[in-house]
């Protein structure tokens, strides 16, 4: 894209367009199923123009995922260490649930990529998300030394913690084909059903 960042209005706004584009293109078919004259349709745009502010479907690609893995982070940087152990990993688990009802596109972009084998971001989980997965096990590590909450895998309870809110979003078709309920209810009761365990789970 020209410049470090948009000048104008309309780069703006045109910048703005094709991510969304991209985002609805790229959840839906994955990387490699996705292709610029798909994201130029749903964008409204000419194939030309979008190349103008992106080089490639692989620029397109990693700016969602660097927009993406901001947002996605933030509910486990929020994880306080000073806090009730408790009601912090509580915390985090609803948050999360939330995103998988808000951001599905996002949830099923990121999902999408790692059935991939993460070709484009694996240098982001094994930098920055590794590294604050790092630091949020060594809270819960502590926590359980404390006999603060029950004894569990930190590890695996944050792998829990993402496929049983997560998959709110990326197997939304299958819940639904099930549950053909209205979405508010779906996700009130995951709301209460994980509460319940991962309390029971975890009070000591």
């Amino acid at each position: 894209m020209p410049g470090t960042t948009p000048r104008t209005r309309i780069q703006i706004r045109n910048t703005q367009t094709i991510l969304d584009a991209a985002l609805e293109v790229f959840s839906r078919n994955g990387f490699r199923g996705a292709t610029l004259d798909q994201i130029a349709s749903e964008a409204g745009l000419s194939k030309p123009n979008l190349l103008y502010y992106f080089p490639s479907k692989v620029a397109i690609h990693r700016a969602l995922i660097d927009n993406l893995m901001v947002a996605w982070l933030e509910p486990l940087r929020q994880m306080d260490a000073t806090g009730d152990p408790v009601e912090e990993i509580m915390d985090y688990v609803l948050r999360k649930l939330d995103m998988a009802r808000e951001f599905p596109r996002e949830s099923r972009l990121f999902a999408n990529e790692i059935v991939q084998g993460a070709p484009n971001i694996m240098d982001k989980i094994e930098g920055e998300l590794k590294e604050l997965v790092d630091e949020k096990t060594a809270v819960i590590a502590g926590w359980i030394a404390e006999g603060r909450i029950r004894p569990v895998d930190p590890y695996h309870l944050i792998f829990s913690i993402w496929a049983s809110t997560q998959h709110y979003a990326d197997y939304d078709a299958q819940i639904h084909a099930i549950l053909p309920d209205d979405e508010n209810r779906r996700f009130s009761d995951a709301h209460v059903f994980l509460e319940q365990m991962y309390r029971r789970m975890l009070t000591p």
